[in-house]
């Protein structure tokens, strides 16, 4: 059955593959990012750009873009990653990854929520780098912190959504070669994006909330 995506950070990497796999399978896929790609225009989706998750303004356009929609699967997959190790930290990086990794799902979900029906999807993709008991190496503080805080998003999501039929996937997309990794990585981002659909087609009530890894493996908190 035909249904109604909405993907966040889509113009490249794992949001971009997203794109392309739910326009393959014919669903009506709505893309927002902050500034289009070649590879997103070529696909024939509904590009919404200028989207900068962390501005209000942003948020309003985002809204106004998509009034009216019925949206099926919410995708909250916009983030970005920086690298700060202790004695070298950047305390406006540390912020501006929380923004963008933690506080606009957030946002964006509440302000979006309204329009998506019992039976409806939000995912949320995080890192496992955001796991406390899977962190063994420490190190990128503005990165693990807010994946750690989108992570407790999720779960409080997972329980105030249920009451309305509103499913919630935490989800980790494994080690994938994009441009935010300098294109290290063990899978592709074609590869990563089917296995994330695959944990999102198995979404449901009954594990609402569960933090998956792309292949899926239930991760540790």
């Amino acid at each position: 059955m035909t249904q109604t995506v909405v993907i966040t950070g889509a113009n490249r990497g794992i949001g971009l593959a997203l794109a392309r796999l739910y326009q393959s399978r014919g669903d009506r896929v709505f893309a927002a990012c902050r500034q289009t790609s070649p590879g997103l225009d070529d696909i024939g989706v509904e590009v919404i750009k200028g989207i900068d998750v962390t501005r209000e303004d942003s948020l309003q356009a985002l809204q106004k873009a998509l009034r009216g929609v019925t949206i099926d699967l919410l995708i909250n997959n916009a983030g970005i990653l920086n690298n700060e190790k202790l004695g070298d930290l950047d305390v406006e990086a540390i912020r501006r990854q929380f923004e963008v990794n933690a506080l606009a799902p957030l946002r964006i979900t509440e302000r979006l929520a309204p329009q998506m029906p019992a039976g409806s999807r939000l995912a949320l993709v995080t890192s496992r780098m955001g796991s406390l008991a899977d962190n063994t190496s420490g190190g990128a503080y503005g990165y693990r912190m807010s994946k750690a805080a989108l992570n407790m998003a999720g779960r409080c999501l997972a329980h105030d959504l249920k009451e309305r039929g509103i499913a919630v996937a935490i989800l980790h997309p494994g080690m994938v070669s994009t441009e935010m990794i300098g294109g290290r990585g063990d899978i592709s981002p074609a590869e990563a994006a089917a296995r994330l659909a695959d944990r999102i087609d198995t979404l449901g009530l009954g594990n609402t909330g569960t933090f998956w890894h792309a292949n899926g493996e239930v991760l540790p908190w």
